[in-house]
């Protein structure tokens, strides 16, 4: 057997092991989608803890958006939006894992103190992004190729920042354009990144196969 003989073999069998993979989290016990869902906010938590700190603005950058995009295509259109609602729900009651102030230790940033900051709208727009992109990628078969999720991506990402900009304006009263300033236009360079490199991924993982 030829070397292009076992690399077709093995890329046939990661398909294989992806599409299974998609149609066991469709058709697994409601606790096991809970565990994954919990296991997506915690990893959106401990990305909220790698943050960076602008001078002229309260809205720091984070791995969140990443967390993000690919909890919503491995769990889809239900169970990626549920994990920021845990994400959000948890942070809010229990574990202090949004992203720290300027200044702040990791970990050390919690309750509906956040919801109601600069940043608030942020957390929101992660479940309603979530929720879209999950949407898209588990209806579509299409909208799995690489071609096509980076524009979902940046959907995506474009609803994150509408909820926190609008918000960011609301809270501090600095007005839209202001809000875009400080709230959106830091973030663009490295947010096209974040998506780009989670389009690689995605693609990688989501099965080109109607599960």
């Amino acid at each position: 057997m030829s070397g292009l003989d076992n690399m077709e073999i093995t890329i046939n069998s990661y398909k294989h092991a992806r599409l299974n993979f998609y149609r066991w989290r469709c058709d697994t016990a409601f606790v096991n989608k809970l565990a994954l869902a919990l296991a997506f906010a915690a990893f959106t938590g401990m990305s909220a803890q790698l943050r960076l700190y602008l001078p002229f603005t309260p809205v720091p950058i984070t791995g969140q958006v990443f967390a993000v995009l690919l909890g919503a295509v491995v769990l889809g259109k239900w169970y990626g939006g549920l994990s920021q609602v845990i994400y959000t729900a948890i942070g809010l009651a229990w574990i202090p894992w949004f992203a720290p102030k300027t200044g702040e230790a990791a970990f050390s940033s919690g309750g509906w103190s956040v919801i109601y900051g600069a940043t608030g709208g942020y957390i929101i727009g992660f479940i309603v992004a979530a929720f879209i992109v999950g949407w898209l990628t588990d209806t579509y078969v299409k909208a799995r190729e690489l071609k096509a999720l980076m524009p979902i991506f940046l959907l995506g990402i474009g609803i994150i920042y509408t909820c926190g900009a609008a918000w960011l304006a609301f809270v501090i009263g600095i007005g839209i354009k202001n809000a875009v300033i400080f709230g959106i236009l830091p973030f663009i360079a490295l947010d096209i990144a974040k998506a780009l490199s989670s389009s690689f991924i995605a693609s990688a993982v989501l099965p080109k196969e109607q599960f």
